[in-house]
């Protein structure tokens, strides 16, 4: 287990420590059981900090663009939808405004920019980027892809900082922005180098 140092306070009133979790909360109790080792968790958090603001898929992005100049266009086009991704889930959670989660059970192991929870947006610019930058670098990608945006979501529930549904949901807005974004690009492929 991670050592309860680590634990950042949560501010706001919290169910007293008698009441056992239930539902989604006894889900992130178990994982963060199971899996909470501080390894997984300095795996965790670094995951954290490269999908924070959907970055490190942007950077990604703009590398493939300048080494794979022929699809320049395409990989720049990709890198657009993964931030409209992004900006989709922050828009949705300013809506919505779930609370991220807050019981006794559940140890919050990193920072975060807001108290806001659903759709988790680093589900969901993974799977933007996993779908449109696998597109990109042909089949043999794809499983890497697709257990990147696995090992994503379940990076957030280690990390206590979402719910089961804000990652399904955030996986689900990044796939279907993804899908359109495809659509689109396809269309208008580039012609050239």
């Amino acid at each position: 287990m991670a050592d309860t140092a680590d634990t950042l306070d949560r501010s706001g009133p919290q169910p007293p420590a008698d009441v056992p979790p239930t539902g989604e909360v006894a889900v992130l109790a178990s994982v963060q059981g199971a899996l909470g080792c501080d390894a997984t968790v300095r795996v965790a958090r670094g995951m954290s900090l490269f999908g924070e603001h959907a970055a490190g898929w942007l950077a990604i992005g703009v590398v493939g663009a300048a080494l794979d100049r022929p699809r320049r266009r395409e990989w720049l086009g990709s890198a657009v939808a993964v931030a409209l991704a992004h900006g989709a889930s922050i828009g949705i959670k300013r809506v919505v405004r779930r609370r991220r989660p807050d019981h006794p059970a559940v140890r919050v192991l990193v920072g975060t920019p807001s108290r806001l929870s659903f759709p988790s947006s680093h589900a969901t610019s993974t799977t933007a980027a996993a779908v449109l930058y696998g597109g990109l670098l042909g089949r043999r990608s794809r499983p890497v892809a697709a257990a990147g945006v696995g090992l994503m979501a379940l990076s957030r529930l280690v990390l206590g900082v979402h719910y089961p549904t804000d990652v399904a949901t955030g996986t689900a807005l990044g796939a279907a922005v993804a899908g359109t974004a495809r659509r689109v690009i396809s269309r208008n492929p580039t012609t050239g180098g």
